[in-house]
């Protein structure tokens, strides 16, 4: 059974897999297989090669990260903690990820992101109160930085993952 209720049997034969993991999974292999190649059928696909042509295919960038977010069973961003260099602030939180490591299967140590504006500040994701995630803020969001803060989640618990940009966090394999 998958996150979502929906019994994952084709043709009587159970099939244990869970479709965020396969697209987190196809996420890590194509971060470490960039590749250099000139048409690109389809903008919006998570599954889109080579690293770097996702929303810019015209536009060689340098990429080493594919950011995306993953969605709950209700459909709410996924979301955790970071930590930055600012002591004072206590918006440290963000729904943006990138893919780390996959192990026993299906769960994965995922990087979190820093959300950035368009002047390279920080997006506070929160409410006014502090207490829940404005999704209005989240098209305040240009860019990325990375984090020393990473989760590690089971994928099979997610019902979407949606691709958002590729960037480069000069993060080293």
């Amino acid at each position: 059974m998958g996150c979502c209720g929906k019994n994952n049997d084709v043709a009587g034969d159970r099939f244990d897999r869970n479709c965020v993991c396969e697209v987190v999974r196809a996420i890590k292999d194509i971060q470490d297989n960039a590749v250099d190649v000139d048409c690109q059928p389809c903008l919006t696909n998570c599954f889109l090669e080579p690293l770097g042509d996702l929303v810019a295919p015209s536009r060689r960038r340098r990429a080493d990260t594919r950011v995306f977010v993953l969605k709950t069973k209700d459909g709410s961003p996924f979301h955790a903690f970071y930590r930055d260099g600012d002591k004072y602030d206590h918006d440290c939180i963000s729904v943006f990820f990138r893919v780390e490591s996959i192990f026993d299967g299906c769960c994965a140590t995922l990087r979190v992101l820093e959300p950035k504006d368009k002047e390279g500040k920080e997006v506070d994701l929160l409410n006014e109160c502090g207490t829940k995630i404005k999704l209005g803020k989240l098209c305040k969001v240009y860019d990325f930085e990375s984090t020393d803060s990473c989760i590690t989640v089971d994928l099979s618990c997610f019902c979407a993952v949606q691709c958002i940009k590729d960037v480069y966090l000069g993060i080293c394999d």
